[in-house]
């Protein structure tokens, strides 16, 4: 076994490729992610902001709503995109009825909480769709992303950049490059992401998926990356400490001039081995 997985928390903490820093509380992030998102929001004064946000985490998003509520925060001139979405059998958004529907979930917990006379125009929150997959690229070299926000999955895929299956031949530095696009979704993001969401019921787990390339992700000005989940602790070692590679695409994040990888104290401090 190699020491990506046997060296100590303050070993880890020191060779992270990634920088690194340790959280006490799950909670206190959902509070820093909103408080960001205001910060980035406050920032620009007025003029075009874009945040390319994530569902999950997601707990973050009643807290950012009421912070604008409270500070009276316009959001006229701020464009939320989604990273991604299930696609249903016709690579078709799935339908907003659908409990695993992201469009929903950011409806609930964020837009539908914001007064009106704050909230930004429906036209400005936004998914990439099946077929205009250029659309959102465009939008994000235009526009230029002020800040990512994102949690891992389990083989280290952000947004649905799921690793390539071993016989794909794509190359390192291409996958790090590729855009926006439908793709079918990994065996072990099914595996998982069904086990928490729909209590294991992975024959009618959505197969396929739009999601925004590894490209538009990275270009974004600031990238915060948020871990606090106990399955997360081997792949948070693994693009912390490895080289950077397709197999598990957070991992880029080592070349990205502003990211950070945010994680708990007792993900941090865990030996499993």
């Amino acid at each position: 076994m190699n020491n990506t997985y046997t060296c100590s928390p303050e070993e880890f903490k020191a060779n992270c490729k990634i920088p690194l820093r340790v959280m006490e509380f799950e909670d206190d992030m959902y509070e820093e992610i909103a408080q960001i998102m205001v910060d980035t929001i406050k920032a620009k004064n007025g003029e075009k902001t874009l945040i390319i946000c994530p569902v999950g985490p997601i707990k973050q998003y009643p807290i950012f709503a009421k912070k604008v509520n409270e500070e009276r925060i316009s959001l006229k001139n701020v464009w939320f995109i989604n990273m991604d979405e299930y696609l249903d059998e016709n690579d078709q958004l799935i339908s907003k009825e659908s409990i695993l529907s992201f469009r929903t979930t950011m409806d609930n917990l964020c837009y539908s909480q914001i007064d009106p006379e704050l909230v930004m125009p429906e036209s400005q929150r936004l998914f990439p769709i099946p077929g205009k997959e250029s659309e959102a690229d465009k939008l994000i070299e235009e526009m230029g992303a002020d800040l990512c926000l994102t949690g891992v999955g389990i083989n280290g895929h952000i947004a649905f950049n799921e690793p390539p299956e071993a016989d794909d031949p794509i190359s390192d530095s291409d996958f790090e490059n590729i855009s926006t696009r439908c793709m079918n979704i990994a065996r072990e993001t099914i595996t998982n992401n069904g086990a928490n969401k729909i209590c294991g019921a992975l024959d009618v787990f959505p197969k396929r998926c739009i999601t925004l390339g590894m490209k538009q992700l990275l270009s974004a000005k600031k990238f915060k990356v948020y871990l606090y989940c106990n399955w997360q602790w081997g792949i948070m070692r693994k693009i912390g400490l490895e080289d950077a590679n397709k197999t598990a695409p957070a991992s880029f994040l080592q070349h990205h001039p502003d990211a950070e990888m945010v994680v708990t104290k007792d993900l941090y401090e865990k030996m499993v081995f």
